[in-house]
């Protein structure tokens, strides 16, 4: 699949996984798509850890609720780290982001589905922090996202888009 086709049939897929393990090589090349996104000022502030040991990976499941995701065979848990640029500036959010999309583009490209879930696990009830704490992730690193990798076991769902036209403009907002 090409780049474009790859943005144009991406969607968000939160439907049942098909008991198919993702082999590693497929899961090192989502991962060097992540490592491969621009960072603000070259500060590298996002990191990964790939989860496919089924025991581990249900261990995992079990502290998400409401749950998500359960028959996925693979999750990659996307971490942070608050690194200053310059002059106070911070852009892990902005890192992260765009490893997520590059992971996202290339779990497409290779023929799994996922979902970016960051504000189900990130809100007031901490669930982030109990997979930091399950797995010993370091404090100075944050976990801001679980994108689950796997064949879907349905057709993925598109969502209707609001037409080209409402939202994009040139040469100033609604021609003017």
């Amino acid at each position: 699949m090409d780049t474009l086709d790859a943005i144009q049939n991406r969607t968000s897929y939160r439907g049942k996984y098909k008991d198919t393990p993702v082999p590693k090589a497929d899961l090192v090349k989502i991962l060097e798509a992540g490592i491969a996104a621009p960072s603000g000022c070259n500060k590298q502030t996002t990191s990964f850890i790939a989860v496919d040991d089924a025991e581990l990976l249900a261990d995992l499941k079990s502290l998400i609720e409401p749950p998500i995701a359960q028959t996925a065979p693979a999750f990659i848990l996307v971490l942070t780290q608050k690194i200053f640029a310059y002059r106070d500036k911070c852009f892990n959010v902005q890192d992260y982001s765009a490893a997520i999309e590059n992971m996202l583009l290339a779990i497409k490209s290779l023929g799994y589905e996922s979902c970016w879930y960051e504000g189900h696990i990130t809100d007031d009830d901490d669930i982030a922090g109990k997979i930091a704490r399950r797995i010993g992730i370091p404090e100075e690193y944050k976990v801001v996202c679980v994108l689950p990798v796997g064949l879907p076991a349905e057709e993925p769902r598109r969502p209707a888009k609001k037409p080209f036209e409402s939202r994009v403009y040139f040469n100033g907002f609604e021609g003017n």
